[in-house]
């Protein structure tokens, strides 16, 4: 009730008729996006292309996108206003939000995963250990959007901030053990929150910045899908990046290791001595041992794997750093109007 006594709609034109809503947009928008959004979720489930479904929403997603672009740039109240890309920082702004989206589910979904996965910590526990970086970006985001109406360059901030999120993923690539202990994540954490909040106001702000009127909502529009997007290719490849690069540094590891060396029947010989200490007979301590032994390496092979995760979204922010440096400022001192973004 409140919403609809206060919060009115800007009238940048009349209101168009349903007739004229473009409904084969809304159909082929819907149609993409669900399309790709099956892709990334059920891909690595289903062995990607091996499986008849992923290739049928693959077509799906491709014919959709591309009669959807036709669609937009023919009809005449198009449901999305493609022409809105023509702005530099628009499109910029929206490759970040991308990556934005990409960093942020990207990571927040590996730290719960490795906790749980090789240190054997419950859901509640990797989410407590959440909660630092979550209350770091609540505390920082008033600092930022202060920053911002006093006119602190948000070029600035966004590179200071994906220049955080590159020490936090380095971090990462650092501490990264089979035994990590939680103290180790901490100020991690801390350092990915106060990154995350340098990073989602001024990405918005900067990329809305040189539109008016009605395009400042057209282009929230299109920020706030490529974030979301982000985040799904995000979870997606990450997912598919671990299970192969686990597989291949378990294949590396296993042929270093010769039953002939010495240090390896060292080892086994030492796994099984353990087990007979606790009551299995020799034959049933020997068995034991190689599954022990299997399992270390794959333990092993998995740590591996997590630190190239961390290493190369490290990389990845830094990268982006110089094209963010390239962004054209705002001419003008005038604040965005972010309310026009909700028409």
């Amino acid at each position: 009730m409140l919403t609809l006594q206060f919060i009115k709609s800007p009238k940048y034109a009349a209101k168009t008729s349903t007739r004229e809503i473009d409904w084969l947009g809304i159909f082929l928008l819907t149609v993409t996006v669900g399309s790709l959004q099956f892709i990334l979720e059920r891909g690595h489930e289903e062995d990607w292309f091996a499986s008849p479904v992923i290739s049928v929403f693959t077509a799906l997603a491709i014919f959709g996108l591309f009669f959807f672009i036709w669609r937009e740039l023919t009809y005449k109240n198009p449901i999305v206003e493609l022409r809105v890309l023509k702005n530099g920082n628009l499109r910029i702004g929206t490759v970040m939000s991308f990556i934005l989206g990409f960093g942020l589910y990207g990571s927040t979904f590996i730290i719960p995963l490795y906790t749980q996965s090789l240190l054997g910590w419950t859901a509640f526990q990797s989410g407590m250990l959440m909660i630092p970086a979550t209350l770091a970006t609540a505390f920082m985001m008033p600092v930022v959007g202060r920053l911002i109406s006093k006119g602190v360059s948000q070029q600035y901030m966004v590179a200071v901030g994906l220049f955080l999120f590159f020490v936090y993923s380095f971090w990462g690539y650092k501490i990264i053990t089979p035994d990590t202990g939680k103290d180790s994540f901490f100020w991690m954490l801390i350092v990915r929150g106060v990154g995350l909040s340098l990073l989602f106001i001024p990405i918005t702000t900067m990329a809305l910045s040189t539109l008016k009127g009605q395009q400042i909502g057209q282009g929230a529009a299109f920020t706030g899908m490529m974030r979301q997007l982000g985040g799904s290719f995000g979870v997606a490849a990450i997912t598919t990046f671990i299970s192969n690069e686990n597989m291949s540094y378990r294949n590396d590891l296993i042929s270093k290791l010769d039953v002939n060396d010495l240090d390896v029947q060292q080892r086994v010989m030492a796994l099984k001595q353990g087990f007979m200490a606790k009551g299995m007979a020799p034959d049933v301590a020997l068995n034991s041992a190689y599954k022990a032994l299997d399992f270390t390496v794959t333990k092993q092979a998995a740590v591996l794997s997590y630190m190239d995760v961390f290493l190369y979204l490290g990389v990845m922010f830094l990268i982006c750093i110089p094209f963010i440096l390239m962004v054209r400022k705002r001419k003008s001192k005038e604040a965005v109007d972010m309310s026009a973004a909700m028409h």
